[in-house]
C-alpha cells in the first residue's frame, strides 16, 4: 500500500527553522518526481517547492526561494523541506505528493499520490 507520512511541523517564532520530513512507502522514490505544497486557512493550495525525479533539478516559488530547500534520500525512501527565515505568512498545512514523471509540476493536479499534510504555524 502505497504511503506518503510528513512529521516535523510545529510551532516556530519568525525567524525560526524547521524541517519537514516525507517518509514514503509502498513505492521506489526513485522513480518519482516530488512536490511540496502548502495551503493556508481560506486559501488555494500552492507550490512551495519540487525535484525532479533523476537529476535533482528543483524548484522553488518564489516567496521560499532562498529560504526553503527540498532534498531527497532514495535510499531512504524519504523527502525532506529545510524552512530557515520563516515568517508567519509561511503558516500552513504542508504536503508532500508524488508523480512518475521525470519532470516535477507547479501544479497539484499532476500528482497522484498526496501524505495527509503536517501543520506550521509560524507565530511569536
Amino acid at each position: 500500500q502505497l504511503q506518503l507520512v510528513e512529521s516535523g511541523g510545529g510551532l516556530v517564532q519568525p525567524g525560526g527553522s524547521l524541517r519537514l520530513s516525507c517518509a514514503a512507502s509502498g513505492l521506489t522514490l526513485d522513480y518519482y518526481a516530488i512536490g511540496w505544497f502548502r495551503q493556508a486557512p481560506g486559501k488555494e493550495r500552492e507550490v512551495v517547492s519540487c525535484i525532479n525525479r533523476s537529476e535533482g533539478t528543483t524548484y522553488y516559488a518564489d516567496s521560499v526561494k532562498g529560504r526553503f530547500t527540498i532534498s531527497r534520500d532514495n535510499a531512504k525512501s524519504t523527502v525532506y523541506l529545510q524552512m530557515n527565515s520563516l515568517k508567519p505568512e509561511d503558516t500552513a498545512v504542508y504536503y508532500c505528493a508524488v508523480t512518475p514523471r521525470s519532470y516535477c509540476s507547479l501544479y497539484d493536479v499532476m500528482y497522484d499520490y498526496w501524505g495527509q499534510g503536517t501543520q506550521v504555524t509560524v507565530s511569536s
